[in-house]
């Protein structure tokens, strides 16, 4: 199941800049993000984790930058979690332009795993993240409502 699930993913990517590689649990899909500035280099993983007995995945974006050469620069970060953005570049002469969506390789895993009956599910990250920011937004609900009654005339 898992591999039929793989096939089409690998299927999907022939002929672009994704690169596929199994994992213990499932798989990676990794793009070189185009930049503008030739300091920086930035690689983004999709981590999918599938659980075939119940036909489900989860899928975590790995974001991985290098500064090189640049004074004062943190060298290399990564960000795990949930990432969605998209980037426009162009060369210096005008000639070449490039563009990255990071929600075209969510929607190319998300069609292969859709077509063959997969469901996925939030990582556990996106859901810690979601109860964290319930909490601050009953936090904040709160302050406001105790700033109105003591402020009140």
């Amino acid at each position: 199941m898992s591999e039929t699930l793989y096939a089409r993913v690998e299927a999907a990517t022939a002929g672009t800049t994704y690169r596929l590689r199994r994992t213990g649990r499932g798989f990676d899909m990794t793009v070189d993000v185009p930049q503008v500035s030739r300091h920086t280099t930035q690689e983004h993983t999709y981590r999918v984790e599938l659980n075939p007995r119940e036909k489900t995945f989860t899928m975590t974006d790995i974001v991985r930058t290098q500064e090189r050469d640049v004074p004062g620069a943190s060298g290399r970060t990564e960000e795990r979690g949930r990432a969605n953005y998209r980037t426009w570049s162009r060369s210096l002469d005008g000639s070449e332009r490039t563009s990255f969506s990071s929600a075209d390789g969510h929607r190319l895993i998300r069609a292969a795993a859709e077509e063959l009956g997969w469901q996925e599910l939030r990582p556990a990250t996106a859901k810690v993240a979601l109860v964290f920011g319930a909490i601050g937004g009953l936090m904040a609900l709160g302050t406001l409502i105790a700033c109105a009654v003591v402020f009140w005339p």
